[in-house]
């Protein structure tokens, strides 16, 4: 269940992120950040996945799988038509004003565009297009090796990934592919810097879960659960949201993308710590707000902790015995930003292991009821709260409570009628982050401990 609401907020937050690749356009393994699937296969293109007896239907009426995929995927009026759009998006006059400011010439030829806004795909086939946008293959893997298998008799997912395709049923993988556009990779086209951004381009969120609903085209029937199991969508939010982090990490303590010239790349750091209104006035107060968790001077830019935030509420329930370190590790993080690169460096390092340790402890995990509702409380409690003092935290904060209420709703745990009476709480808190530029820290508080406590009484 996705209220009308939190699809519009949504959308209007992340869906034309790093690559406007998922829905309206206005919202990350190991050391390397770069694609999960292999670049090698030749990618044959969204025609290749076109036909009537495959992905080309008119109607949901196939036996195993829907079968209109392809339809889904061009869906004009949804979310789920955005990977469609992504190409096209870069003939419109905003991508054409930001390329003028970049000086890359045409977007639709710009190498610096097409890493995301269209299948960034090393090897073509006859019947492969740029024009498709983020086709199936950008997704699922080059289908060289696997087109004619996946579907023949005896086919099984294990044989198509040991063939090649993505295993996006693995949280890991599937975070692992997405963020190469909707947070970046090292990868060419696949990084908005802050220039880019300051070109206009639209600033990167994104939550693996929710995203994941809003680009779904398939069914979570009885024969899919037998065949790939059930999706578990808190495991598939904490996972998420410790492979972004790593993903932020990797990537800051890359030298050729960590820096900017003679600055380090802004793009890391939270928006909202400055920009905000600036004053000479002698009354004037400071608009920033004191953050707990961040031992960094007043007035210097701090690291975007929107997934660090997070991780400290999931790993508390999840994962307590490795909450210490985490928490640790990341005000060491912070502490080491204020001090020079080399030390933020080092202890981005060690963040990132203990990231990636917690995205492997996590997909072990079950995340049981009351794991999920002690998450929501958590979230919004004492220990927590107190670090939304920035934008982009605050918008994981409200989809994340969202998130994990109809994780519960989806998986039968809790009844949806139960759930349609508290939507105007939620709503509340969406709309506290709905414009960034008006975003009051204290106030988003109040809204998501509003309806924080609301979800309490459905337990």
């Amino acid at each position: 269940m996705r209220a009308r609401m939190a699809t519009a907020i949504a959308a209007s937050l992340c869906l034309a992120m790093a690559g406007l690749a998922l829905a309206f356009a206005l919202l990350q393994g190991g050391a390397p950040a770069v694609a999960a699937q292999s670049t090698e296969a030749i990618h044959m293109g969204v025609a290749s996945c076109s036909g009537s007896t495959c992905h080309g239907r008119q109607e949901a009426d196939g036996r195993v799988v829907r079968q209109d995929e392809l339809m889904r995927w061009q869906e004009e009026s949804t979310p789920g038509g955005a990977h469609s759009r992504a190409f096209r998006t870069l003939t419109e006059p905003r991508s054409r004003a930001i390329a003028a400011r970049l000086g890359i010439g045409d977007p639709a030829s710009a190498a610096m565009c097409l890493g995301c806004h269209s299948d960034p795909a090393a090897k073509r086939g006859a019947r492969f297009q740029t024009s498709d946008g983020v086709g199936c293959e950008a997704c699922h893997g080059g289908a060289e090796n696997w087109l004619q298998s996946h579907y023949a008799v005896g086919a099984s997912p294990a044989r198509n990934i040991a063939a090649g395709m993505t295993a996006l049923t693995d949280p890991r993988a599937r975070a692992a592919t997405c963020l190469d556009c909707h947070f970046g990779s090292a990868e060419p086209g696949q990084f908005v810097n802050h220039r880019i951004m300051a070109a206009g381009h639209p600033r990167i969120s994104f939550e693996l879960d929710l995203f994941s609903t809003l680009q779904q085209h398939h069914d979570e029937d009885a024969d899919y659960a037998r065949r790939k199991g059930r999706t578990n969508s808190v495991r598939m939010w904490a996972v998420g949201q410790a492979m972004a982090l790593e993903r932020a990490l990797t990537l800051y303590g890359n030298p050729r993308i960590g820096q900017e010239g003679a600055f380090p790349e802004f793009y890391f750091f939270d928006c909202h710590t400055c920009h905000r209104r600036i004053s000479d006035e002698p009354e004037a107060r400071p608009a920033g707000v004191a953050n707990p968790a961040r031992p960094i001077p007043v007035g210097m830019p701090a690291f975007n902790d929107e997934n660090m935030i997070m991780l400290a509420a999931a790993v508390r329930v999840a994962a307590p015995a490795q909450a210490a370190a985490f928490d640790a590790d990341s005000r060491a993080f912070h502490a080491g930003l204020a001090a020079d690169r080399a030390s933020a460096v080092r202890a981005a390092a060690k963040l990132r292991q203990t990231a990636a340790a917690l995205a492997s402890s996590f997909t072990k995990a079950q995340f049981t009821r009351a794991q999920t509702f002690q998450i929501i409380d958590t979230i919004a409690g004492e220990a927590i709260a107190p670090r939304y003092t920035d934008y982009e935290g605050s918008v994981q904060a409200v989809m994340a409570v969202d998130t994990l209420l109809n994780a519960l709703v989806n998986s039968g745990q809790l009844p949806a009628a139960s759930v349609s009476g508290i939507r105007a709480d939620i709503n509340t808190a969406y709309a506290a982050v709905r414009d960034p530029n008006a975003y009051r820290p204290l106030e988003f508080r109040r809204a998501l401990g509003s309806a924080t406590r609301t979800i309490r009484t459905l337990r």
